[in-house]
């Protein structure tokens, strides 16, 4: 993620349930076209091609050709990427109550 607004953008596009049944079903590494993508839900093939270009535009996915048929496969270091990003404020709030606990334990 490099701009500030990447987490953000990237944890919007999976707050969506569709989208996130997508990365769900491209978990595994394999390519799929939209075709394929589209069998269990109850989508048109234009809806399905919506919440996947919103997931090309912040990395979750990549579309690559094969003849005629585009396939989507995930994009792992995007979501490396979101896990950092919470490691971090993990982290952050971790100090902060640490130093809180300390201040309130002293009679702050």
């Amino acid at each position: 993620m490099q701009s500030s607004d990447s987490p953000a953008r990237l944890f919007a596009a999976l707050g969506d349930p569709t989208r996130l049944g997508l990365i769900a079903r491209l978990a595994d590494g394999k390519a799929r076209s939209i075709a394929q993508m589209g069998e269990p839900l109850p989508i048109s093939r234009q809806a399905l091609a919506k919440h996947l270009d919103v997931l090309l535009g912040v990395g979750l996915v990549r579309r690559t050709r094969v003849g005629r048929e585009a396939r989507f496969v995930m994009e792992p270091e995007a979501i490396h990427a979101a896990r950092d990003w919470l490691d971090a404020v993990s982290a952050q709030w971790d100090g902060t109550l640490g130093r809180l606990k300390a201040f309130v334990e002293e009679g702050g």
